[in-house]
C-alpha cells in the first residue's frame, strides 16, 4: 500500500472537509483519507489503480488547491 500526505489551502470548515473525503473514496485504489483541518493536510492510503497525479487532480477538481513547498 502506498501513502500520500500533502498540504491543502482552500479547506475551511467541515463541509469541506466532508466534501474532499466523499470525493477521494470514489476513486478505486483509495482505502483510506484522512483530513486534518487544523494543519491543513491530506494523508491517502492507496493501491493501484490508484495513482498520485489521480489523487492530485481529485484534490484540485474538488476545488482546493494543493500547497508545493
Amino acid at each position: 500500500m502506498e501513502s500520500m500526505l500533502c498540504s491543502v489551502s482552500g479547506m475551511q470548515n467541515k463541509e469541506n472537509k466532508t466534501q474532499l473525503k466523499n470525493a477521494l473514496r470514489k476513486i478505486d485504489g483509495v482505502n483510506q483519507v484522512g483530513v486534518n483541518l487544523v494543519s491543513g493536510t491530506i494523508q491517502v492510503d492507496y493501491n493501484n489503480p490508484a495513482s498520485e497525479n489521480v489523487i492530485k487532480s481529485c484534490i484540485e477538481d474538488s476545488g482546493f488547491k494543493i500547497v508545493y513547498e
